[in-house]
């Protein structure tokens, strides 16, 4: 078998146009304040017309450093994530880091492979959204030396640092929304109860229909998924309910989801919002107030979500003396707009 050959210019060729010794091109690209000026000139000059282009992978295997993360978020595509992405991204810059991104899909084995792969570039370390309970990956990881955070989901402060939004609080924020406007038919629509931001908000919901004391419903309907299709779906499914059963307050589990039920309704212009069904979400992505309907939705900090998870592992990176791993929580907030607000037309 012939060996592949690569074209690209090595540190030796560097070296040869230059007229110096091959420590020295390390010293310019390495510790360039003990070369003298005149010689750094020649290496730096010799690099740009050979194009070359420093190989940092092999550099950190030997120095154990490394300048790079990795986020990993279950849908890259979801304008939560995206915002979310943008707070790693914005502190990571400032504090001299890029950010590698993998997209799970929500899909175990894809997740797996991210954080595979990652260790393998041995990155400084990992930002996780994780597909349902990552302690084991969390173990693993640690105990081959990467530092990783938990994102948008609490976990044990046995394990590692996370930073996470109260859902269960969301989620009765939501559900109580909908019963102070009169609606005494709920439906939850979200996805898998094995996704824990899923299974908290449905039983804030639960916990407000109870401390309201009044004869409230409250029904779960499961999407597919957490995208606008899904919940186009699951509104084509309520169309065909009899109007007697039909929900007369939805809480979404997110604005996607909240998205394809208000184009499902609109489409078939049979029922009115906020008349007949009132509709609230869950992230209050930019989209939301621009919808069909303006859509009303629990609010979370997903800019600074990231922000404070980076600071967090750059904490874990650098600092000797963590010691104590930290919970972040915020609060999510009300936002009410035309989806939700006002009475029940119909009984």
């Amino acid at each position: 078998m012939s060996k592949m050959i690569s074209n690209q210019p090595s540190m030796k060729d560097v070296a040869k146009l230059a007229g110096v010794s091959l420590g020295t091109v390390s010293n310019v690209l390495n510790h360039p304040d003990i070369v003298r000026e005149s010689t750094a000139k020649n290496v730096r000059r010799a690099i740009e017309q050979l194009g070359f282009v420093r190989n940092d992978a092999a550099r950190q295997l030997k120095t154990g450093n490394s300048k790079a993360i990795g986020l990993i978020v279950p849908y890259s595509s979801n304008p939560f994530f995206a915002e979310l992405a943008k707070g790693v991204e914005s502190s990571a810059a400032e504090n001299g880091f890029q950010v590698l991104h993998g997209n799970s899909g929500h899909d175990k084995k894809r997740e797996s492979g991210y954080l595979r792969m990652f260790q393998e570039q041995r990155l400084s370390g990992i930002l996780l959204s994780p597909v349902e309970d990552a302690t084991r990956n969390i173990t693993q990881l640690r105990d081959l030396g990467t530092q990783l955070v938990i994102v948008d989901q609490k976990i044990s402060a046995d394990l590692c640092c996370s930073v996470s939004v109260d859902d269960h609080y969301g989620g009765r924020l939501a559900a109580a929304h909908l019963i102070d406007q009169g609606r005494t038919r709920l439906a939850f629509v979200g996805g898998s109860l094995k996704i824990p931001q899923i299974a908290d908000r449905l039983a804030g919901a639960r916990t407000a229909v109870i401390d309201s004391g009044s004869n409230i419903e409250l029904r779960a309907i499961r999407a597919e998924g957490q995208d606008v299709i899904s919940g186009r779906l699951v509104g084509m499914a309520i169309l065909k309910m009899p109007v007697s059963e039909r929900p007369d307050g939805i809480f979404a589990a997110n604005d996607l989801l909240a998205v394809g039920l208000l184009q499902a309704f609109a489409v078939s212009g049979l029922i009115d919002i906020p008349g007949e069904i009132a509709i609230i979400g869950y992230d209050d992505i930019d989209f939301a107030q621009s919808t069909v309907v303006p859509l009303s939705s629990i609010r979370q900090p997903a800019e600074l979500l990231g922000s404070t998870a980076l600071a967090l592992l750059q904490d874990e990176i650098s600092n000797p003396e963590h010691h104590k791993h930290q919970q972040v929580s915020f609060q999510p907030s009300l936002i009410v707009r035309a989806s939700s607000l006002g009475k029940a037309t119909r009984s």
